[in-house]
């Protein structure tokens, strides 16, 4: 019997896409994986894995009638036995179309932001392949709760340099407060010390004496913030609110004075691209910098500190 290697590696890297992202578009989806060909080889291939149990859609409503697609339980049992899956967590299921509705609108806003780093990496001849968006990462902060961003981002840049952040977008279904004390959650996960794990060595403490996301990353991912569904006025609100949050943080903890902290609505960030210099370090709204960079007020009160240039590990320690 013959096998079409081409087509199961396609196959496969759009069900990986589908399980990870939680719930994509079809577009979304053809230019993650299959942006090279027509649009129809991704919806043959999605009304194949759909004949295999494999995911399942909702058609949306409105103009156009969009259809969304996620992973059946089947689905994310598959893929998640995967190397390139391994040490993610399994996403939360979706028990039927009419659950995935109900997410769609925030679900769809974290996977164009995705998609939009991937395509802005291709162009530069940057590293960012689909699978370097992961969201919903749990990060403990002990006594049950976590810091869950939208999204954790890898990327790698031409010169070698080995980036990640997490990214929050903001769909304004919160108001301006509620999305400020996140950064005060973030500065709480930066200096968290969990303690030691049963049977390991631990000081005369009981606890360990560094934070718990050195034991995920080099560096503390730098902080991006997404603004959506609002205009001009509202972003300014909240980038504000963000404002007066990071004053109220200086002098409690290192996460200002060590990771860059920035915020860039959506409508720049779709239409000038990830890279350029939209974004706004939320000590400092009036700089615009691109979200690779260090703030000058970063890199003027200490000495940069240099991304590592050695790639992440595979499967990512998450």
């Amino acid at each position: 019997m013959s096998l079409n290697l081409e087509a199961t590696v396609g196959d496969r890297l759009a069900l990986a896409v589908v399980a990870q992202y939680r719930l994509v578009t079809t577009e979304q989806l053809h230019l993650l994986t299959a942006a090279g060909v027509r649009i129809e080889q991704t919806r043959r291939r999605l009304m194949k894995l759909r004949e295999e149990g494999l995911v399942q859609r909702v058609t949306l409503p409105q103009a156009g009638r969009r259809r969304v697609w996620f992973a059946t339980a089947y689905g994310v049992q598959v893929a998640s036995e995967w190397p390139e899956l391994r040490g993610i967590a399994a996403p939360r299921l979706l028990a039927d179309p009419t659950a995935a509705r109900l997410r769609v609108a925030h679900a769809l806003t974290v996977s164009e932001v995705g998609l939009s780093f991937v395509q802005d990496a291709r162009v530069r001849g940057d590293i960012c392949w689909p699978l370097d968006w992961i969201p919903e990462v749990h990060h403990p902060l002990g006594g049950g709760e976590a810091v869950v961003p939208d999204a954790l981002l890898f990327y790698r840049t031409r010169s070698g340099s080995m980036l990640r952040a997490f990214v929050e977008v903001d769909r304004a279904t919160m108001g301006p407060e509620r999305l400020a004390a996140k950064l005060t959650a973030y500065a709480r996960l930066h200096a968290y010390i969990p303690m030691a794990a049963p049977g390991r060595h631990r000081q005369a403490s009981g606890v360990q004496t560094e934070p718990g996301w050195r034991h995920r990353y080099p560096l503390f991912p730098r902080l991006l913030f997404v603004l959506d569904g609002t205009g001009a006025a509202g972003v300014d609100n909240r980038i504000s609110a963000l404002n007066a949050a990071s004053r109220e943080l200086e002098g409690r903890g290192g996460l200002l004075r060590e990771v860059p902290v920035l915020a860039v609505s959506m409508t720049d960030l779709l239409q000038r691209g990830p890279s350029a210099p939209v974004w706004q370090p939320v000590q400092d709204p009036a700089q615009r910098v691109d979200w690779t960079s260090r703030p000058v007020r970063h890199a003027a009160a200490q000495p940069v500190v240099q991304e590592p240039t050695t790639p992440r590990p595979w499967p990512p320690q998450v």
